[in-house]
């Protein structure tokens, strides 16, 4: 008879196994981890994702992550209003913030178009991109999704909306490797795709 995990551990490996590049033996590290560190520290950390999970939503305005109505970044009246930087994701925010060569603005998309998956744009936060379009004031808009095939086609798409506005669409410049993520990115090579982002 081979030796089974106690159902409550296994439980635990396979919750942990659901996180992002996590597979079977990292997660069993992790659960055995938890395990044998103090009480205090696990129900830290269940507390913690528990809190998180309750109070953080989304950005009335760019879409990005926030335990209030509005972001810090959307409120703060030192960024430039007129530059507008549309990223995939809420971490992508972070990533461009590390660079220190952003000082607009952001909007998140929660994705990017992918046909085979029945991703449209009725599917990503792209009515409440043109939204902020239409309300006048932005001058450029900076497309920084991922160089992937769907994010160049979604930076195609929204340029070909963008442009009959009257708004300059950039593209942030290729320092990222082709199929990367910009959560991976360093702020070197952020800093310098900025700097070279080119029309679309």
């Amino acid at each position: 008879m081979f030796y089974r995990y106690p159902p409550s551990l296994t439980e635990l490996i396979n919750q942990l196994g659901k996180l992002p590049g996590v597979g079977p033996k990292t997660a069993a590290r992790l659960a055995f981890h938890l395990l044998a560190a103090p009480e205090a520290d696990a129900a830290g950390l269940a507390a913690a994702i528990g809190a998180a999970r309750k109070s953080i939503g989304y950005c009335a305005i760019c879409g990005s992550y926030t335990d209030t109505e509005v972001c810090p970044l959307c409120e703060d009246s030192e960024r430039d209003a007129t530059l507008l930087c549309v990223v995939e994701q809420p971490r992508d925010i972070i990533s461009m913030e590390r660079s220190r060569s952003f000082r607009g603005r952001y909007h998140v998309l929660n994705g990017v178009l992918s046909p085979m998956d029945g991703i449209g744009p009725d599917r990503l936060r792209m009515t409440e991109l043109f939204q902020r379009l239409e309300n006048g004031g932005i001058r450029e808009v900076v497309v920084a999704t991922n160089p992937s095939v769907e994010g160049e086609a979604t930076a195609m798409y929204l340029a070909k909306k963008i442009k009959p506005m009257g708004i300059r669409v950039t593209r942030i410049a290729h320092g990222l490797p082709v199929g990367g993520d910009l959560e991976y990115a360093d702020e070197a090579t952020l800093s310098l795709a900025l700097s070279g982002r080119h029309d679309l």
